[in-house]
């Protein structure tokens, strides 16, 4: 079963956190992983965008995975499909980051064990941007 921090904790994370790299943010302004990221850049967050069809979103250039980023991450938001959620972990696991977190309506279980037995920190099935706002 997966259980998400509570509130109180999610919004300690996101106080501390300075940089999220969003896997499978699009540079579709009308997409919800575009809208979401744009308001947390405007909240103040460093966006690394981690799509290798784009080149460039929110005026950031864009990686193709989590391992060509250089320097630490705080949390790796994830708008991919559940089905997906293992291969990002997997790499997730190999750039030692702090947070994965899985967006509004994207779970699973197996990969919500495998980074909680490897000690990270997981949230699933939640939008960053609405606990930002609730946590503020």
């Amino acid at each position: 079963m997966i259980q998400n921090p509570s509130r109180e904790e999610i919004g300690a994370m996101l106080k501390k956190s300075k940089r999220i790299a969003v896997v499978g943010l699009s540079d579709n302004p009308d997409r919800t992983s575009y809208m979401v990221s744009k308001a947390m850049q405007d909240a103040g967050y460093e966006i690394i965008p981690v799509n290798p069809n784009v080149e460039h979103v929110l005026g950031m250039k864009a990686v193709k995975s989590l391992k060509e980023i250089t320097g630490h991450v705080d949390i790796v938001n994830v708008f991919r499909r559940s089905e997906h959620l293992m291969d990002v972990a997997q790499e997730f696991v190999q750039i030692d980051a702090d947070v994965f977190w899985a967006q509004l309506g994207v779970q699973d279980e197996d990969t919500y064990h495998f980074l909680q037995e490897a000690g990270y920190t997981v949230i699933m099935d939640r939008c960053i941007k609405v606990e930002h706002v609730l946590t503020r």
